[in-house]
């Protein structure tokens, strides 16, 4: 099995479609946000799905940054 299978650097495995990533991001952005609205008493969930959201548009933002400036491929 092992004889069958290419040898392959790990700079040569290219993750899957960066668009896609980006899409998937915004909608877990957006259905964490609109988590919000439900109908419970407390913030504490509030704050929680917020700050969590804000990490992800943190990390897409800065994932955006870095490839325009060339930084990453």
């Amino acid at each position: 099995m092992a004889d069958s299978e290419p040898v392959v650097a790990p700079d040569q495995l290219k993750p899957g479609n960066r668009r896609a990533g980006r899409i998937l991001g915004v909608l877990t952005i957006l259905s964490l946000l609109a988590c919000t609205l439900g109908n419970h008493e407390g913030n504490i969930e509030n704050i929680f799905l917020v700050v969590i959201a804000a990490g992800i548009a943190v990390t897409l933002i800065g994932d955006v940054v870095l490839r325009r400036a060339g930084l990453r491929e």
